[in-house]
């Protein structure tokens, strides 16, 4: 009875000091990302946000070199915006900001290729998705617009921005990387796990693009704005180098954000852009 009772004993102050020590850890981390992170926090105001415009979203078609690309479009702005989405999402996720910037420009949104209702291929890449963006502004007649890409989107505002440095009058990257590796372990672990029991070629492009190298952020010729959330799932410091390397840029990181949570949310998102 003495041996049970001591064995319980001992097992509650295992877990005691485990739950302790991750306490502590998870403490630490945060303090660290909040301490890293306070020359460029931003807190987000929504006070002054105008209401979402009442123009009706169309959604159309158009036949590009590697087949249908899908995208809605709204607004009457003579600015043009492209929004483009994340990987694995589409379009729709990316409305509500749609919403609040057609107050001021028209804003189109594709579905990348292998997304959404866009044509899925057996080839897919970063540089591929940049040329589509090319070409579907080219099909639209869609002269120097503004890019903001979130995510894949965000890579994919950058990588135009170099292969194509006469293409859009400026961009926005909310949660791009430079590298691959520079994802914090758990969001890599997490695809790897995902591509191991269902393989996608959206996995396998996270996983090995892109490598964007200071003299390719440096060759870049347009305004930039370079964003991520304070808890996004690149660290602070990859965000900083593709803003350091890009000449003409900003930088802000948004106070509680995630990777998701500030850009889904269109009124946050039109905060960030606007004022």
């Amino acid at each position: 009875m003495r041996i049970c009772t001591l064995s319980k004993r001992i097992a509650f102050i295992v877990i005691v000091v485990v739950l302790s020590v991750a306490i502590l850890a998870l403490s630490v981390y945060f303090l660290t990302v909040h301490c890293k992170s306070s020359k460029y926090l931003i807190k987000i105001d929504v006070s002054s946000v105008p209401s979402p415009s009442a123009y009706e979203i169309t959604e159309n078609d158009v036949e590009l070199t590697f087949g249908k690309m899908h995208y809605a479009k709204v607004g009457i702005g003579e600015q043009a915006v492209i929004l483009v989405h994340g990987n694995g999402s589409s379009h729709k996720k990316l409305i509500s900001l749609a919403k609040y910037l057609s107050n001021r420009y028209t804003v189109f949104l594709p579905d990348s290729r292998c997304h959404g209702e866009s044509d899925s291929v057996d080839k897919i890449s970063y540089k591929l998705i940049s040329a589509d963006l090319v070409e579907f502004a080219d099909k639209l007649g869609i002269v120097k617009p503004i890019v903001v890409g979130h995510s894949d989107g965000g890579i994919v505002a950058i990588n135009t921005a170099i292969e194509y440095p006469d293409f859009m009058k400026a961009f926005v990257s909310f949660g791009a990387n430079s590298h691959p590796s520079k994802f914090k372990f758990y969001f890599t672990l997490q695809v790897k796990i995902k591509n191991f029991f269902k393989h996608s070629i959206l996995n396998d492009m996270m996983l090995n693009e892109p490598n964007f190298t200071s003299s390719d952020l440096a060759s870049i010729r347009v305004p930039a704005y370079i964003v991520a959330g304070e808890f996004d799932i690149m660290p602070l410091s990859d965000t900083v180098y593709i803003h350091e390397n890009i000449k003409d840029s900003d930088i802000a990181i948004v106070q509680g954000g995630n990777h998701v949570n500030y850009v889904h949310d269109g009124k946050q998102a039109y905060a960030i852009l606007i004022f």
